[in-house]
């Protein structure tokens, strides 16, 4: 108790009671949870940082008190990266929200890292350009956050993760040591792209502050349909014909089961675009520069591809409201708690050609621990991304005993636990299933290197 109240004084005395919160005077309940785990350590301060100073200063006098500290975003994580695991000092990044720059000639803006999505694709749009990366939790996810757990969402197919669309960055290391590589350029080869260790590794090697994101020309078409398919193997015989179709201009390709298309229509009283009965439904989209000429041209893809018997039947979006429609059916995992709940969801990666051969596996595995399992599957497919729900039953289908099945499986197909969550604390336990012993060794070193004391994060990834 001593150290945190020396901690909780040494803060204030240099940054001001308006930056740092007394957890013992503060309601911090917030602060304790994302959006599937809730942290239960001690929380010795709560620092509301306005800028990379005040997050240097902070860091460097937890370092030197070997107080831990957890980094903190929008609390939007599904993994528990961003909750408290040990007794340490939150530090958000939720009064970091400046718009510093939008950069026409280099296509990039300049954020700092609390400003959320939202507000990226906003200030992209009303600039005439676009901001790729987008996900459910477009209102609240930050920037920093974003990049912190290497975010993908709809348009990877096409755009990449926040990888691709990261250009320059500023990060603030465990000893309160500022790196400011604000680049705007695609190309820079001198030296080593130190943003690259920063990217996906959930705030435990340092506190990003600033980034430059990645612009791109706003698209002027999108075309949007809904294609049914009998088998897994139709369905990349659909893929393959996209690709070819529609190079570059292919943006999303959505992939339900039959039993999710199911539970995203009937359970939630939506009318079915196309009939039951099918083995998968995807969705397609496209943007491009010319609404009549795509339109065409998406018709005539997705024609051969109902005359070669790789598509049994398709609609196509006429309006925004359709298209609204589709996506609402595909995005049904947002409001699980309606229809299956409470439930537990994977986020995992395969080599796109075992998906199918993956799922049915997994099925089959579960069904035989638990018969009345109710498991559902869909993905993004084409950048190898499937995601995995099933109803839990408190007593009877615990979630250990589903993780155990689910990641055994993913090990066994040579495939990767977490595609775009994090492993936060939820998948911990399970990283060997993905990283060989060599790779987690070295993981530990880049750490021990960056942040000897292991104050930042602790507790997560390994």
């Amino acid at each position: 108790m001593a150290l945190g109240a020396g901690i909780l004084e040494s803060l204030r005395q240099a940054l001001g009671d308006d930056v740092v919160l007394d957890p013992a005077t503060n309601d911090i309940t917030a602060r304790r949870r994302d959006f599937s785990f809730e942290g239960t350590a001690p929380v010795l301060a709560v620092v509301l940082p306005r800028d990379t100073d005040q997050v240097s200063k902070a860091m460097r006098l937890c370092h030197e008190a070997g107080v831990a500290v957890t980094p903190q975003g929008g609390l939007s994580g599904l993994a528990g990266g961003a909750v408290p695991v040990a007794e340490s000092v939150l530090i958000s990044t939720e009064r970091m929200r400046a718009v510093e720059e939008l950069d026409p000639a280099a296509q990039t803006l300049t954020v700092q890292a609390g400003v959320v999505l939202e507000t990226i694709q906003n200030t992209a749009a009303d600039a005439g350009f676009f901001f790729p990366v987008d996900l459910g939790g477009r209102g609240s996810a930050q920037a920093g956050g974003l990049a912190s757990t290497n975010a993908g969402g709809n348009c990877v197919l096409r755009y990449g993760m926040m990888r691709e669309v990261i250009l320059g960055m500023e990060v603030v290391l465990p000893d309160g040591t500022v790196i400011t590589s604000l680049n705007k350029m695609i190309k820079n080869n001198a030296g080593y792209d130190l943003k690259q260790m920063f990217i996906g590794a959930e705030g435990t090697l340092g506190v990003i502050t600033r980034l430059v994101l990645r612009l791109y020309p706003a698209p002027q078409a999108t075309c949007t349909g809904l294609v049914a398919c009998a088998a897994y193997d139709d369905v990349l015989k659909l893929l393959d014909r996209c690709r070819r179709g529609f190079g570059s201009g292919l943006t999303a390709f959505e992939c339900m089961w039959a039993d999710f298309y199911r539970l995203g229509t009937d359970a939630y009283g939506r009318p079915a675009p196309l009939p039951h009965g099918h083995g998968f439904y995807v969705i397609v989209e496209t943007q491009g520069a010319d609404q009549d000429a795509d339109n065409t041209r998406f018709e005539t893809v997705i024609g051969e591809a109902m005359e070669d018997g790789a598509a049994l039947d398709a609609v196509i979006a006429r309006s925004s409201r359709e298209t609204t429609a589709l996506w609402a059916i595909r995005d049904t995992p947002g409001d699980y708690s309606k229809v299956l709940n409470p439930a537990i969801n994977f986020d995992v990666s395969l080599s796109v050609g075992r998906i199918g051969e993956f799922a049915a596996e997994c099925h089959v595995k579960l069904a035989a621990r638990w018969g009345d399992i109710h498991d559902v599957y869909f993905g993004h497919i084409a950048d190898s991304n499937l995601h995995i729900s099933a109803r839990l039953v408190p007593g009877h289908i615990e979630p250990k005993a589903v993780k155990d099945i689910v990641y055994g499986c993913v090990g066994a197909f040579g495939g990767s636990i977490s595609a775009e969550h994090g492993i936060g604390i939820d998948k911990r336990d399970y990283l060997h299933h993905s990283r060989s012993p060599e790779e987690i060794a070295l993981m530990r070193r880049v750490k021990a290197a960056l942040d000897p004391a292991g104050l930042i994060n602790p507790g997560k990834v390994f």
